[in-house]
């Protein structure tokens, strides 16, 4: 099947003012700022089945052993390729008619995530940690869905020109929601808790307050207009039936993927570069906290300073990607992204010092934000046909899940075996594999074959 024409030349906006570059200018400004609101939307569910609920897990008195295997909840972030040709190909009952194929989804999902949410706001840790991990299970599926359907929308709805505001912005969002899911609830917890009201009910209540928060991204999908790359892949495929689509959305996005040349060492690639921040990030928070930080301490540094170096970071990445080759920028994130690691095995040594602290967070976060918006700028570059949009980069984002999910799944008894500084230097080693088969893929010509990417 065939990628649709190209539409004509998009008019100027209905009641902008001034020159056609005025007109653009506004009309650009609204389509980053769709795509800056579901970044954070996709950011705020991650940690609240991730490192949150390992800091609440850890005042519950559960083991570092077991904590460690709560990674193995993010598995629906690697396999939501196996579902994310519904996404491309199916229709969601009066959303998908009323509001298009992209933001019937969008909305879809997030009802979804917010029951979710809810669900795992009533667990305890510290009673039934199997009731736990099915509650983390639930968003972590739901929070991914949702991810399938914005990382479609984002490519689709900014075109090669407007890369580099969509990316940065969607990368500095996704950490901004990150944040506001740590910090935030963090203090939100300790809020509740310095009102008289139990621990126990206190996450509770920073957990209703995070479903809440959801619906920042369902107003964003109501406000939006389907991506017109979407609309004219829904007109090409109108006429077949549903299990005809859905059948040639996954067949085609893995045949079209797959027959590309070194198509195997760029998906191991895509496993393994982030893999040295997801071992590392893993276990930040227990760290921080058995090294006597309090929650409170942790949270402030986070949402302050942290908050700060993923901002620049993110807008840094931005900068390297759009002055550097696309080689030479992974080569930049991923070797920043890996010496930062060093920062937190110094931290370790030096006891609890708040400014410790804070350098290490701020080095992490910046280091990491880089790497995040250069990644996302290659795995867009390798999503080319918007029949299979959704799939093929939920392909890309679940092998790079892998390393978050499986491979980290046992961090805590690497860090429990070997003591903290050592544990963040081994965090820092784990990166070499990507670098050398970075080395070889330039060698073979890989990104020469992906083209300039415009950011």
């Amino acid at each position: 099947m065939t990628t649709p024409d190209k539409p004509p030349a998009k008019p100027i906006p209905p009641g902008a003012r001034g020159s056609w570059r005025d007109a653009f200018a506004v009309y650009l400004q609204r389509r980053v700022l769709i795509v800056l609101l579901l970044g954070f939307s996709s950011g705020l569910p991650l940690a609240l089945s991730g490192s949150t609920l390992l800091v609440w897990m850890r005042e519950s008195g559960v083991d570092l052993g077991t904590i460690g295997l709560f990674a193995l909840v993010g598995t629906p972030y690697t396999l939501k390729f196996l579902w994310a040709p519904l996404a491309d190909a199916m229709h969601v009952p009066l959303l998908t008619r009323k509001f298009g194929r992209r933001r019937g989804w969008l909305l879809f999902s997030q009802a979804l995530l917010i029951i979710a949410i809810l669900l795992l706001a009533l667990t305890d840790p510290a009673r039934s940690p199997l009731l736990v991990a099915l509650g983390a299970l639930l968003v972590a599926a739901t929070s991914s869905t949702q991810d399938i359907v914005v990382d479609a929308f984002r490519v689709e709805s900014l075109p090669e020109s407007e890369q580099a505001a969509g990316m940065a912005s969607y990368v500095a969002a996704y950490r901004i929601g990150l944040l506001v899911s740590t910090a935030g609830a963090l203090f939100l917890v300790s809020g509740f808790e310095s009102t008289g009201i139990p621990r126990g009910e206190a996450w509770m209540w920073g957990y209703v307050v995070m479903a809440a928060m959801v619906l920042i991204g369902t107003m964003t999908a109501l406000i939006a207009t389907e991506p017109e790359r979407s609309v004219r892949a829904e007109a090409a495929t109108s006429t077949e039936a549903a299990f005809s689509r859905v059948l040639h959305a996954a067949i085609g996005a893995f045949s079209e993927f797959l027959g590309r040349k070194d198509a195997w060492a760029a998906l191991v690639f895509v496993v393994l570069f982030k893999f040295t921040d997801a071992f590392s990030g893993t276990m930040t928070a227990p760290f921080v906290i058995d090294l006597g930080f309090t929650r409170n301490d942790y949270a402030a540094i986070v949402k302050g300073v942290g908050l700060a170096a993923t901002l620049i970071g993110g807008f840094a990445g931005g900068f390297v990607a759009r002055r550097y080759s696309l080689a030479a920028s992974l080569w930049i994130g991923g070797v920043l992204q890996a010496v930062a690691n060093l920062s937190f095995s110094w931290l370790a040594l030096s006891g609890v010092s708040q400014w410790a602290l804070a350098f290490a967070i701020t080095a992490e976060n910046f280091t990491s934000a880089i790497g995040t918006v250069i990644f996302v700028a290659y795995l867009s570059a390798l999503c080319r046909n918007p029949l299979h949009t959704a799939t093929q980069y939920a392909l890309l984002t679940a092998l790079a899940a892998v390393g978050r999910t499986y491979l980290s799944s046992g961090a805590g008894y690497v860090a429990k075996a070997v003591g903290w500084p050592l544990f963040f230097a081994i965090c820092m080693l784990v990166a070499i594999p990507s670098l050398i088969l970075l080395i070889w893929l330039q060698r073979r010509g890989h990104f020469e074959e992906l083209g300039p990417v415009k950011v």
